[in-house]
């Protein structure tokens, strides 16, 4: 697989299934908006219903030339030749699901403390997501929130322990918050009800993609 800068990435958007959207519509809302890197996140759904979405996302994926990264099922994502695979804090250790997959994929860690950060670090992630920023509706079992206090503090010692990873501020961002993450030093963010949530998801997608322009 060709490796690409994820530094260049400044918007991952994790599927959600609504009333509305369920994660193929979702994913495609996201596309359209301008987002070129898609996670998978189906936590309720069996191995065999994620197959199935993950086998259509990723073709769209391609056809907007996006990064397709599955949550948790690292065989699955090696199988289907997807771009990498984002990994829990409950889910595969980093070490093993790099013995599974080698470099063919992206893997991807959540961290809620800067101790846990530098374990994914030492263990070879990709890219760190850091949150939560707020409480999220997302999330069943929440870590502890940050705040952007919290975040910047763990950023900060990021720069003073030289770790330097690609960090993307999860859990409950809203527009209003991306010039102020991002001035933090983190790369970028992630987001899901953010868009899905408003009455014109692709709209606010597009303003999240102008936000975020600004700051390159």
């Amino acid at each position: 697989m060709k490796r690409k800068c994820l530094k260049d990435y400044r918007l991952q958007f994790i599927t959600h299934c609504t009333e509305s959207y369920d994660y193929y519509e979702s994913a495609k809302i996201a596309l359209e908006g301008g987002i070129r890197w898609i996670q998978l996140r189906m936590k309720e759904a069996g191995e065999d219903e994620i197959k199935k979405e993950a086998m259509r996302i990723k073709n769209v994926c391609q056809m907007y030339e996006a990064l397709f990264i599955i949550d948790d099922y690292v065989e699955l994502a090696i199988e289907l030749e997807a771009d990498g695979v984002h990994l829990g804090q409950n889910d595969m250790p980093i070490k093993e699901a790099r013995r599974l997959a080698g470099t063919k994929l992206i893997i991807g860690g959540t961290a809620n403390t800067f101790s846990q950060l530098k374990v994914l670090s030492d263990e070879g992630v990709d890219y760190i997501g850091l949150g939560p920023l707020r409480f999220t509706q997302t999330k069943h079992t929440l870590a502890p929130i940050l705040g952007l206090k919290g975040i910047k503090e763990i950023i900060d010692e990021c720069k003073y322990h030289h770790v330097d990873l690609p960090i993307y501020v999860i859990g409950g961002v809203q527009k209003e918050d991306v010039i102020t993450i991002l001035q933090t030093g983190a790369t970028g963010i992630a987001l899901s009800s953010a868009i899905l949530q408003t009455k014109h998801p692709l709209n606010e997608t597009k303003e999240f993609m102008q936000l975020t322009n600004k700051r390159k």
